[in-house]
C-alpha cells in the first residue's frame, strides 16, 4: 500500500492509538487479552477502545464533507499536489475544530 492510500483517520491517529489496533488485532479482538497486554482492567480497554471508535468515525464524518472530498477530487485530477491537498484539508479540519469549541 502506498502512503497516498493510507485512509486519513488512520493518520489522524496518534502512534499509541495505532499500537492498540495492532494489539487488538494481533490478540484476535479480546478485550481481556488487550487488558492483560497493557496490564489493565477490562473496563479501561472498553473505554480505550470506545475512544478510539469515536475518534475515528469523527475523523470519518469530517471527510466524507463535501468541500473535503472537493480538495481530494482536485488532487486525484492532479489539478493541486497531493501535499497541497493535505495542507488545505487540515487548516479546514484545524479551523472547524476552533469554531466548534
Amino acid at each position: 500500500m502506498e502512503a497516498k492510500d493510507v485512509p486519513s483517520w488512520i493518520l489522524a491517529l496518534e502512534k499509541e492509538d495505532v499500537e492498540f489496533i495492532k494489539n487488538f488485532v494481533v490478540n484476535s479482538g479480546s478485550l481481556k487479552e488487550i487488558a492483560k497486554v497493557y496490564d489493565v482492567s477490562y473496563p479501561t480497554v472498553r473505554i480505550k477502545l470506545d475512544r478510539l471508535i469515536q475518534k475515528i468515525q469523527l475523523n470519518d464524518a469530517i471527510d466524507n464533507e463535501e468541500f473535503i472530498q472537493f480538495i481530494k477530487k482536485l488532487s486525484i485530477d492532479d489539478r493541486i499536489s497531493l501535499e497541497d491537498a493535505k495542507l488545505i484539508i487540515e487548516k479546514y479540519k484545524s479551523e472547524k475544530e476552533r469554531k466548534e469549541k
